[in-house]
């Protein structure tokens, strides 16, 4: 990865994106899901670079959802082998990079060995600073703040002691910003479950590319269109 190209004060610091679409794009071509799934893991190294030279701090993909355990086993299965296999080869040179990886989701129901994978890449690169990547895997934005809820009701702390800062800090995100930007491609409109907390107040941009043919040059027409929009969170736009 080259050093940092930012063309504008205005480049978010956190995106989010649903990778979707996958298995429409093996579709039109013939081929089996896994097959999309496979191209997809393999553009997210791509726009991973493109993140990090375009400026963006943090960038949070969604990978596999609570939900998607209802899928065929055989997809269920090659997803998971794939996830495994893209840390085992991975890791070395995202680490190389200046990636810090970070798991959001549930580690339950996921093999010994693939909890391994995710525990080996996170220690690795729990140091750099280039650029952070929040792989939500097993990941459900309402299984999160119920997650963050146990841990609360766990540590014992009073009701009239909990407020948003407090949810916020139980998070699988404790300690990072809120994304500024969620991205999905394929042409949906939903958010399907993906960071309900704290995208709030994210800026959202569908574009119908499928997610393994969304390159830089996408990636730049949805930091363009952020870049035009104002943000309020719940203010008057002092401008006007």
């Amino acid at each position: 990865m080259a050093g940092d190209d930012r063309e504008s004060d205005n480049i978010p610091l956190h995106v989010g994106i649903i990778m979707d679409g996958n298995g429409r794009w093996a579709a039109q071509r013939g081929l089996p899901r896994l097959a999309g799934h496979r191209a997809g893991t393999e553009n997210l190294r791509r726009v991973l670079e493109a993140s990090a030279e375009l400026g963006i701090k943090i960038l949070t993909i969604y990978a596999f959802s609570t939900e998607n355990w209802q899928r065929p086993d055989s997809e269920v299965r090659g997803l998971l082998g794939i996830l495994e296999q893209m840390l085992q080869r991975e890791v070395k040179n995202l680490h190389r990079n200046g990636v810090r990886l970070r798991h959001l989701g549930r580690l339950e129901g996921l093999s010994a060995g693939l909890q391994r994978e995710i525990a080996r890449a996170i220690e690795l690169t729990r140091d750099n600073s280039r650029i952070t990547l929040n792989v939500a895997f097993n990941y459900g934005g309402r299984a999160e703040i119920a997650d963050a809820v146990r841990r609360i009701l766990a540590e014992g702390v009073a009701p009239d002691e909990v407020d948003e800062a407090t949810i916020g800090g139980h998070l699988y995100t404790a300690g990072q910003p809120d994304p500024d930007l969620i991205i999905r491609t394929s042409g949906e409109m939903r958010l399907s479950n993906f960071l309900v907390w704290q995208a709030a107040y994210a800026e959202y941009y569908s574009t119908p590319t499928y997610w393994p043919d969304f390159d830089r040059e996408e990636l730049r027409k949805a930091l363009e269109a952020y870049g035009q929009r104002r943000r309020r969170f719940g203010g008057l736009d002092s401008s006007r």
